[in-house]
C-alpha cells in the first residue's frame, strides 16, 4: 500500500468515527425529544378530560419546521431538514396518541401521499372512497383528521370538495401542496412496445395528454375512478399501462418506464386538512370563509371592498349555487391572516352588515412544506 493510499484510509476511518459519534449524539437528543413529548402528554391527561385532551397542534407544529427551515445553514437543503424533523414530530407524537387520518382513497392516491406529507409516516391512515365519506368520518369522531383535494394548479378547483363545506361543521386546521409528477407504469406481463390501453383518472389523462398524443397516439385511454385502480388493474393484465404517482407503483409493484410526463413541470394540487377543533395563531396564516350574500346590486362590491379598507390579501374567490334557493350564490373565499388578528375581525364586522351568512371554515398555517 503506498503511503497515499494509506493516509486516505486513515482520513476515511476518521471521518466515520466522527459521524458514529454524531450518530450517538443524535440518537440520544432524540430519545430525550421523545421523552419530553410523553411528559407533555401526561400532563395535558392531568390538566383536562381524557376525551377532550388535543394532543395535536397544528400551529405549533407549523412554528416548529418554520423555525427548522429559516435556522438551517446546510449542505442539507431546507425542505429535506424540514422532512426530517417531521418525521421525528411523528413518531414523537404516536408516543402521546397516533392519529387516525381519512383520507380520499384508494391506497397510493395523491392524497395519502398528501396525508402522509402533512402528517409523517407514524399516522393511521384509512382510505374512503368519496370526499363526503372523509367529512362524515371526522364529524363523527372516528378519525382525528381528514385530507380532501381543494384545488388543482392546471384543473382548477375541487367542487365536491366546496360542496362538502356547505352542510359540514368541521374546521380547516392546515393544508398541505404537493407537486403532483406522473408516471407511465406497466406490469410484469406487458412489454413496452405493446402497450395498447393506458388506464388513469380523467385528470391525470388530461394533465398529459400531450404526452401521450406523442408517444403513444394509439393507445386507447380508458378513465377509471382513481389512479391506483388503474394501477391495481394492470398489475395482472396484458398489454396495458397505468398513469399514475411512485406510491402506486410501489403498492403495486409496477415498473415504472417513463417518469413525470404531465404536460406542464410546475402541476401542483393543494389539499386541506379538516377537523373538529380551531388553531390558534401561527404567526403565518390563512383564513377561509364562506359568505351569503343579499340578491341586489353592488353586493359583490359591498363584499370585496372590507378586504381593501382593511388591507387583507385575498387569495381566492370562488362562487358555488346556494342549497337556499334557485339563481342564488355562496362565495367560497381564502386570504392572508387569522380570525384573531385585529384588521380581519373589523372586515368581517363589515362584511356582516351586508351578507346574509359569514361560515367560517377555519383559520390555519400556511403550508410549510
Amino acid at each position: 500500500m503506498s503511503d497515499s493510499s494509506g493516509a486516505e484510509e486513515q482520513q476515511l476511518l476518521k471521518l466515520r468515527d466522527q459521524i458514529d459519534s454524531l450518530d450517538l449524539d443524535i440518537q440520544k437528543l432524540i430519545s430525550e425529544r421523545a421523552r419530553c413529548a410523553q411528559e407533555v402528554a401526561e400532563v395535558k391527561m392531568k390538566s383536562s378530560q381524557a376525551e377532550s385532551v388535543v394532543f395535536y397542534r397544528p400551529e405549533r407544529e407549523a412554528q416548529v419546521l418554520t423555525r427548522v427551515m429559516e435556522r438551517n445553514e446546510g449542505p442539507l437543503a431546507n425542505e429535506d431538514m424540514a422532512r426530517l424533523f417531521r418525521e421525528i414530530m411523528s413518531a414523537c407524537l404516536a408516543l402521546e396518541q397516533p392519529l387516525k387520518v381519512a383520507y380520499l382513497g384508494p391506497e397510493g392516491t395523491f392524497t395519502q401521499q398528501a396525508a402522509l406529507k402533512h402528517f409523517g409516516s407514524r399516522v393511521i391512515t384509512r382510505p374512503m372512497p368519496a370526499i363526503d365519506e372523509v367529512f362524515r368520518e371526522v364529524e363523527a369522531g372516528a378519525v382525528n383528521y381528514g385530507v380532501v383535494p381543494i384545488e388543482n394548479s392546471t384543473e382548477g378547483v375541487v367542487n365536491h370538495t366546496l360542496d362538502s363545506f356547505l352542510s359540514s361543521n368541521v374546521f380547516i386546521s392546515g393544508e398541505v401542496e404537493l407537486r403532483i409528477h406522473q408516471h407511465l407504469m406497466i406490469g410484469p406481463n406487458t412489454r413496452l412496445d405493446n402497450i395498447t390501453r393506458v388506464y388513469s383518472h380523467q385528470q391525470s389523462l388530461a394533465q398529459c395528454r400531450k404526452w401521450l398524443d406523442a408517444h403513444m397516439p394509439l393507445a386507447e385511454r380508458v378513465a377509471v375512478s382513481s389512479n391506483s385502480e388503474a394501477a391495481k388493474r394492470v398489475h395482472s393484465e396484458w398489454n396495458s399501462a397505468a398513469i399514475a404517482g411512485s406510491m402506486a407503483a410501489e403498492l403495486y409493484d409496477l415498473q415504472v418506464v417513463y417518469e413525470k410526463i404531465e404536460d406542464h413541470p410546475d402541476n401542483s394540487t393543494r389539499f386541506l386538512i379538516v377537523g373538529k377543533n380551531r388553531s390558534k395563531p401561527s404567526g403565518r396564516d390563512k383564513t377561509s370563509i364562506i359568505v351569503s350574500m343579499k340578491n341586489e346590486p353592488g353586493a359583490l362590491y359591498s363584499l370585496l371592498k372590507p378586504f381593501n379598507d382593511h388591507e387583507i390579501d385575498m387569495t381566492r374567490l370562488e362562487t358555488r349555487p346556494s342549497s337556499h334557493g334557485n339563481w342564488t350564490y355562496v362565495f367560497f373565499i381564502d386570504f392572508i391572516g387569522h380570525m384573531e388578528d385585529d384588521n380581519v375581525q373589523a372586515a368581517m364586522h363589515d362584511i356582516s352588515e351586508k351578507a346574509v351568512e359569514i361560515k367560517e371554515l377555519g383559520s390555519y398555517p400556511e403550508a410549510v412544506l
